[in-house]
């Protein structure tokens, strides 16, 4: 098959993105009930790594399809403007540094204005759509993670320049780390494209990806990073869209997909035991969405295999988009907002779990 077309086929699933002016909100904020709003910060700043779970616009501006510049992202936004995260409201990384009283959200590096406040308590380098795969940022044209890591070389140098050698070290070296990244290369560039299932089976393919993250992550230790949290990956073959492209009719959970995430997760557990840094921590976010998706009656979903943009079924990014189609009433309703990406109500609820079992082995 010809690269452009292989490309058009991924566009499909991914849709095609509109773009529209990017806002920087800093009005809305919710306090994650896992961390006292009270008190200093428990960590000097947060700096994110990653894809779209983590992405809060630095896409805007690329010449790329993949976005969430447009409504009915951000509906339940300040001023329910779309900022270019991924859901109805609020991400994963606002939720952390709210949790962790560093400030009420954590911006974009790119595309924005910058205060000395943002740059002094961290900033996310996330791109949707990229991955560990080094071909996944190159077929939809997104910042690839070593292109993050120039954009922190970029950003350190402005804190040094704005605070010195001497404190810049200091909030680098308190500073969350954060990694989340892989869902694309399996969900997208393995079965969405030719390119790499023609060459590698499942586990050869997870290899490759596992030892991308491995060479990243030192990287990251390289550049100073002392509390890392690695994010593992979700039941990918459960989310909406995956169902539609591979769960057959009844749109049931497709076990390939769910099989190389848990082989990922599991390989990536073992390359982090072997790891000297102290607090590089593997946080597994499979267990608590597959909880969301099997029993999502506990938590109030009444919704868990359909987002709740269009259909459901395939909708993201451009396909979702408040100008063809329409955005069910009760977001909270719903585990996913769009086919691949979970609402705020849910991601609440996961970051919740990640504060009881996880980050007090990072920052303690």
């Amino acid at each position: 098959m010809e690269p452009r077309t292989a490309k058009l086929l991924l566009l499909m699933a991914m849709a095609v993105a509109v773009a529209a002016p990017t806002a920087w909100c800093r009005e809305m904020y919710y306090n994650s009930s896992k961390a006292s709003s009270e008190g200093p910060p428990l960590v000097t700043a947060v700096i994110v790594f990653g894809d779209s779970i983590v992405d809060p616009g630095n896409n805007n501006n690329l010449k790329t399809q993949i976005k969430a510049n447009h409504r009915p992202y951000g509906m339940d936004f300040a001023d329910s403007e779309p900022t270019g995260r991924y859901s109805n409201g609020l991400i994963p990384t606002d939720f952390i540094v709210q949790g962790l009283r560093v400030k009420q959200l954590l911006p974009p590096y790119l595309g924005v204005e910058l205060s000395p406040e943002d740059l002094l308590t961290g900033v996310s380098f996330a791109s949707g759509a990229t991955g560990y795969d080094p071909l996944t940022p190159v077929i939809v044209s997104v910042i690839t993670l070593d292109q993050q890591l120039e954009y922190f070389d970029e950003y350190r140098a402005r804190l040094v320049a704005l605070v010195g050698d001497k404190e810049a070290a200091r909030i680098i070296d308190g500073a969350l780390f954060v990694v989340c990244a892989g869902t694309d290369d399996i969900a997208n560039t393995y079965f969405t494209t030719p390119f790499r299932s023609v060459e590698y089976d499942i586990p050869s393919y997870v290899e490759l990806l596992v030892s991308g993250a491995d060479k990243f992550l030192d990287k990251v230790v390289a550049r100073g990073a002392r509390k890392i949290g690695f994010v593992g990956l979700p039941p990918i073959g459960c989310v909406p869209s995956q169902r539609t492209l591979g769960g057959g009719p009844h749109r049931r959970c497709e076990e390939k997909r769910n099989y190389a995430a848990k082989l990922f997760n599991s390989r990536m557990q073992e390359v982090i035991a072997g790891k000297a840094t102290t607090r590089l921590v593997y946080i597994d976010i499979y267990t608590i969405l597959n909880e969301l998706v099997e029993n999502g009656d506990k938590y109030g979903f009444t919704e868990t295999t359909r987002g709740c943009c269009g259909t459901g079924t395939i909708e993201v990014t451009g396909l979702c988009d408040t100008r063809f189609v329409d955005i069910c009433d009760d977001r909270t309703n719903h585990v996913f907002f769009d086919s691949y990406h979970p609402t705020q109500s849910a991601y609440k609820i996961i970051v919740d779990y990640i504060f009881d079992n996880y980050l007090q082995f990072i920052i303690a």
